[in-house]
């Protein structure tokens, strides 16, 4: 199958690479696509690159993982070639301000999530929300010593997440999936739990696991 993903960071980086170590054709795409000259040439053949609206048009299952203040501007360079498509979105709405504590600031509220805003401005795409509540480190085959994490998932179409619940349990995750768009409001803030640890005490290597009885 081909992905495409959005965005020239590590989290892009970090999913592209994962998705071709299992056996994906993967196109990255950014405003510059020079920018991923080096990626490309150092790639198997599976590896191509190019603007936004071209990966858009290109995968089969679109990836957003750009930051969290630019996908609205991401997305309204592509948001008609992601008609009809999966796109999973890996952003949070993380704030320019520094954190408080070791508590990011989002600027989204309590009672909204960047994905439903994301949703709104592109209402044919099959939003699922997925890969936020982790370290770019543990995104792909995350290793807890036999124990797999738990990977929260949300969307309103429900064969786009069990599209994307496929793929995470080819990464090495245990999925939850907590329905509609709307789970998002819950699913975002555990990026701000998720960093605590590392940013008030330098610790990264953890992940969230749902225990069910």
């Amino acid at each position: 199958m081909k992905v495409g993903v959005l965005g020239s960071g590590i989290v892009g980086e970090t999913l592209a690479n994962g998705l071709l170590k299992h056996g994906y054709e993967v196109m990255r795409g950014s405003r510059d696509p020079g920018k991923l000259a080096e990626w490309k040439t150092n790639g198997p053949p599976a590896a191509s690159t190019g603007t936004f609206i071209e990966t858009a048009r290109f995968g089969e299952v679109v990836i957003l993982a750009v930051k969290g203040a630019a996908a609205d501007r991401a997305l309204g360079q592509c948001q008609v070639e992601l008609d009809g498509k999966v796109v999973i979105d890996a952003t949070n709405p993380i704030a320019g301000e520094p954190p408080e504590d070791g508590v990011l600031r989002f600027f989204t509220g309590p009672n909204e999530s960047l994905m439903e805003r994301l949703q709104s401005l592109a209402p044919r795409a099959r939003f699922v929300k997925a890969f936020s509540c982790v370290g770019s480190a543990f995104m792909v085959d995350p290793d807890f010593g036999g124990t797999k994490p738990t990977m929260f998932i949300c969307g309103n179409d429900s064969a786009a997440r069990e599209r994307v619940a496929e793929l995470l349990k080819e990464f090495g995750w245990e999925v939850a999936d907590m329905g509609t768009a709307t789970a998002a409001r819950a699913i975002e803030p555990l990026c701000m739990l998720w960093c605590i640890p590392g940013l008030s005490g330098g610790s990264w290597n953890h992940a969230f696991k749902l225990l069910e009885k």
